[in-house]
């Protein structure tokens, strides 16, 4: 468990824990003024998200899935159930992949639910915690589905698995586009600015600028704004 944020003041804050075997960050975002919280992608490891969420003093609001994969949002009906709080996201074209939760989460020895998000998210949705926004970006190509969440005041992005350090996402699952992906980075993260920094899916968070000067997948080619 790690915490993340441009500055100790940035009034977005976020806490990484990585859960299931399959080590998927799931993400703590607060506002570092009322302290009202949301979990992003609970793919499991309830006990665990639970702790960092007492540690903290958080109070969760929402939470909010970036995809359908089950070790994303395996463990959010679970969640939503001990917290009481709604589910949000993904866009509505993850909807097989999360029907296919608990056969896939089983393959791989442990459990998920299938569950209905209380809303589902478009391009350009904003939604709140505490006095902060995030801004949805709709980026398809790893799913269909799949969405973003961005706060331009602390310069954070939490991106799922559209973008890694050094590495890009998997597009070779069904519903999944390589030229959509390519697209849904170009288009819709590098526009949020150099200096944001991300927390992918897996592995260890990066900025927007280190992987257009880095990454081998999508490294700068003149042709991206």
């Amino acid at each position: 468990m790690s915490s993340l944020s441009t500055s100790k003041t940035a009034p977005l804050q976020a806490m990484v824990i990585p859960v299931t075997p399959l080590r998927q960050n799931c993400s703590l975002l607060y506002c570092s003024e009322t302290m009202q919280g949301a979990v992003v992608d609970p793919g499991g490891d309830i006990p665990a998200i639970l702790d960092a969420i007492a540690k903290k003093q958080i109070s969760i609001e929402k939470i909010l899935i970036t995809h359908g994969h089950f070790d994303h949002c395996g463990g959010a009906a679970a969640l939503s159930r001990i917290l009481d709080c709604p589910i949000i996201g993904p866009n509505k074209a993850d909807q097989f992949w999360i029907d296919q939760i608990p056969e896939n989460a089983r393959q791989y020895g442990f459990e998920g639910e299938v569950f209905s998000p209380d809303q589902w998210l478009e391009d350009k949705d904003e939604i709140t915690i505490g006095h902060q926004c995030l801004i949805v970006r709709h980026c398809p190509g790893h799913t269909p589905g799949h969405v973003v969440f961005y706060n331009a005041d602390s310069h954070l992005a939490v991106v799922g698995d559209v973008l890694f350090r050094n590495s890009i996402g998997r597009s070779d699952f069904t519903g999944g586009d390589h030229n959509a992906l390519i697209k849904s980075i170009i288009e819709k993260l590098w526009p949020m600015g150099r200096d944001t920094a991300f927390i992918p899916g897996h592995g260890r968070p990066s900025t927007f600028g280190t992987e257009r000067d880095h990454n081998p997948f999508i490294a700068d080619t003149g042709l991206v704004p």
